[in-house]
């Protein structure tokens, strides 16, 4: 079985574009359904997180109002639980041994936004991993963190590159809208990223090569699949 670093945010707020603090985190669903999938098939989680702060869970992502599904909550909050130790004791992402990992899975959430998108830890971790072949699996926000990756030349590493991402579509009608302070989409395809985006709110799967990416929420299992499938390849 493999080893796996989840790379999660550690940012509680995302300032807005009308310079208001919003409250966020990681996306509840996306690093559980991550973790269990994973956990599930045998495999072993590391989480890390910048400077190894305990991550906060988007309070949107516990929201029966947000989420449409009061069991699913429950389900979440329970899960969250019995990983409480696991969140409250995260390696520090400048502690990463890329070499100890098999893959790197990075959740979502808006808190990506703040924090991973300029980690030169993360930024590091990734230039190196993606050189050596170890499986990135990003999705929903998750490949805002992508963008800390530059080379020694400051090339992004990930330009040219296929995959999909929470789409500008899915931002401004159920997102943050139009007081986001950026769409993750948009910069990654100006970033030279060629972003392929499925229905909104319908998983959506993209892989190349070593990448293996999701688009929502709704696409949580569907990488922890393909995921799998990829480990046992």
């Amino acid at each position: 079985m493999s080893n796996i670093l989840m790379v999660v945010t550690a940012a509680d707020s995302l300032t807005l574009a009308d310079g208001t603090d919003h409250a966020t985190g990681y996306w509840a669903e996306e690093l559980v359904v991550a973790h269990r999938d994973l956990t599930r098939a045998g495999h072993t989680i590391t989480i890390a997180t910048p400077g190894g702060r305990i991550p906060t869970v988007d309070p949107g992502s516990l929201s029966a109002d947000i989420v449409g599904d009061t069991d699913k909550v429950a389900d979440f909050r329970r899960y969250l639980d019995s990983i409480a130790g696991e969140l409250a004791h995260p390696l520090a992402l400048d502690a990463v041994a890329v070499s100890d990992y098999d893959a790197i899975v990075l959740p979502g959430g808006h808190g990506p936004m703040a924090d991973l998108a300029f980690d030169a830890a993360l930024g590091g971790i990734l230039t190196t991993a993606d050189a050596a072949g170890i499986l990135i699996a990003p999705f929903c926000h998750g490949p805002a963190g992508l963008l800390s990756a530059v080379d020694a030349t400051g090339a992004f590493v990930f330009a040219g590159r296929r995959l999909t991402v929470f789409s500008d579509e899915e931002e401004l009608t159920g997102g943050l809208g139009e007081n986001t302070p950026w769409l993750v989409a948009s910069t990654l395809r100006e970033r030279g990223v060629l972003v392929e985006d499925g229905t909104a709110w319908s998983e959506h799967v993209v892989r190349d090569g070593n990448l293996i990416s999701g688009q929502n929420p709704q696409s949580s299992d569907a990488v922890a699949t393909a995921l799998i499938a990829a480990l046992a390849a």
